[in-house]
C-alpha cells in the first residue's frame, strides 16, 4: 500500500523548483567532494514509465584517495 501512494505522489510533479535544484545540487557536492576534486554539477530530470530518470553531472579534476576507517 505504501509503495502505492509513494508512486502516486511521485507522479504529482513534473519537475522541481529553482530552490530544490539547487539545493539538491548543494547536498550532492558536499558528498562528491568527498571522493572527487569537484568543478560544477547540473541536474537533469526526464520523465520515464516508472517515473523518472535522474541524470547528475559533474566534472572531476581528480579521484581522491580514500583512507579505509580503521
Amino acid at each position: 500500500m505504501t509503495d502505492k501512494i509513494n508512486s502516486i505522489l511521485s507522479l504529482d510533479r513534473d519537475d522541481m523548483s529553482d530552490l530544490e535544484r539547487e539545493l539538491f545540487l548543494k547536498d550532492f557536492k558536499r558528498v562528491a567532494d568527498e571522493y572527487f576534486e569537484c568543478g560544477g554539477a547540473s541536474l537533469e530530470i526526464t520523465r520515464s514509465d516508472e517515473g523518472f530518470i535522474v541524470c547528475v553531472l559533474f566534472s572531476a579534476r581528480r579521484i581522491k584517495s580514500i583512507k579505509k576507517p580503521q
